[in-house]
């Protein structure tokens, strides 16, 4: 029997917050993180509440184009040109103004039903593993089965037809698939399951995919998943060519069903990251503001078959009395972005296209700095965490869940709940610190770099990237001390 049930040591981090805090405060003050770094420096730029700084590079181009005069739909030609460039003719573009208008645009264009016609309608049901950041891909139809109906009912939205729920499309439903090998395991101060993939099973989950797809096969309309490269994120199952075997299983079946792949990734980027063509999907949508170095924007990019209907939702396409492009109006006219985040979209692609190394180099160096800075984790921790780089994303993965072995508590782990509650300490705490935090709940830590730690061509900062580092490592110290795990 456990000396202590897991909800009791969460109970007892609950009880010592206040101290928690203050010692991390002071293990701050006592590292260097002096007041005139505190705020100006973070674990990511990749989180959409403080996003990275811009280049020099993509900071001028913006600056130059917002004195000339030049039409929207130009620029969206060079952005489809670029990206023809590396996928090739058969693959097309269309940004947005975030990632979350991308993929609203792309479900509601490739998997919602009609919503012209007599008689009632149809349902349409799309299928996704469940998997960490679900309230996104996840989130554009009614949960199936109802067991998940509550799933995103506390996350950060009020809930009803002006919240989280009224992103739900028509007649929509979103069947998720629990990952085999995954552990669900209630962890937290406000209690939820945490989406534990480190040891996820890739040949085993698609068999209950396509299992589960059978089971609705009249309804099928799409399959949906995340674009990452990791094991915490469950893709370390990998093909000859490094791409992850769940994604592409997960592409035969939407082509075995007829219906489209929708990759959600975000946080990743084009031509260095995760190769559509090589996953199978049929669009992929990222945050360009996350990874890739430019302004806030989003980007949809896809087969271009599939980016007809798209580009048409956006009034892309083309004009009713035939032109080969257009700048109009639109069903979702509402996720147009702006001339400046075109042009630093265009900037921040040509970087990815021609300069890859300007971007992935200095990962190489965060990866040693958090390998030797996570050693001052307790020993006995060791064996269980996993440190891995992502090219797709351009961070550092850190996954702690084995440290939860045989009964015995691991490192704390914290709810995607406990993150939009304020009780996630390893976010509210590298705050208390003035640290702007990282996404850290379900075991998982993603750092990436951007925020005062690279300099304005996108060189590492060696010191303040060392030093933010160091308080994640200390502030995760004095949490397993006030946990009674070490």
């Amino acid at each position: 029997m456990p000396s202590r049930y897991r909800f009791q040591i969460y109970k007892d981090l609950h009880k010592n917050l206040p101290s928690i805090y203050a010692e991390a405060k002071k293990f701050a003050d006592e590292i260097g993180i002096t007041p005139e770094l505190k705020g100006q420096i973070g674990l990511t730029g990749a989180v959409s509440s403080c996003h990275a700084l811009l280049t020099t590079g993509v900071g001028r181009a913006i600056e130059a184009a917002s004195r000339k005069v030049v039409e929207n739909k130009f620029l969206i030609e060079e952005i489809r040109e670029i990206v023809k460039d590396v996928y090739g003719d058969g693959f097309d573009a269309a940004p947005t103004n975030t990632c979350e208008a991308a993929l609203w645009t792309s479900f509601d264009a490739l998997a919602s039903p009609p919503l012209t016609g007599r008689g009632d309608n149809y349902r349409a049901r799309y299928l996704a593993p469940f998997e960490r950041h679900l309230h996104h891909h996840g989130g554009y139809g009614r949960p199936f089965p109802p067991r998940y109906k509550d799933l995103f009912a506390d996350r950060g939205v009020t809930a009803g037809e002006l919240g989280f729920s009224g992103k739900r499309l028509d007649s929509t439903d979103a069947v998720f698939v629990p990952m085999e090998g995954a552990r669900y395991e209630i962890h937290g101060i406000k209690q939820h399951p945490a989406v534990l993939l480190g040891n996820t099973d890739a040949k085993r989950t698609l068999a209950r995919i396509e299992k589960t797809a059978a089971r609705h096969a009249s309804f099928v309309t799409a399959f949906s998943s995340l674009g990452y490269d990791t094991d915490g994120y469950g893709y370390g199952d990998t093909d000859a060519s490094g791409t992850p075997a769940l994604q592409t299983g997960l592409a035969r079946l939407a082509r075995d069903y007829g219906v489209p792949y929708i990759v959600d990734n975000a946080w990743g980027t084009p031509f260095i990251g995760a190769d559509p063509r090589k996953l199978g999907a049929d669009v992929m949508a990222y945050s360009m503001d996350k990874a890739s170095g430019a302004p806030t924007v989003g980007l949809i990019i896809g087969r271009e078959d599939v980016m007809v209907p798209i580009r048409r939702a956006l009034g892309y396409h083309s004009d009713r009395f035939g032109t080969g492009y257009s700048y109009g109006k639109a069903a979702y006219v509402t996720n147009d972005p702006g001339k400046e985040a075109l042009v630093g979209l265009i900037a921040a692609l040509k970087i990815l296209r021609d300069q890859p190394q300007t971007m992935t180099k200095p990962v190489d160096g965060l990866l040693k700095i958090v390998k030797e800075e996570f050693k001052a984790l307790p020993k006995k921790f060791h064996a269980g965490v996993r440190i891995a780089k992502s090219v797709n994303s351009l961070a550092v993965e850190i996954n702690y869940e084995n440290t939860w072995r045989g009964g015995e508590p691991g490192i704390p782990i914290f709810s995607i709940e406990d993150m939009y509650g304020g009780t996630n300490i390893f976010q509210a705490g590298l705050a208390q610190m003035g640290i702007i935090p990282t996404i850290g709940y379900d075991a998982n830590i993603f750092i990436s770099l951007g925020l005062g730690t690279l300099d304005a061509d996108g060189q590492l900062l060696e010191k303040e990237t060392r030093l933010i580092v160091k308080a994640m490592v200390g502030l995760m110290n004095i949490t397993c001390k006030y946990a009674g795990v070490v």
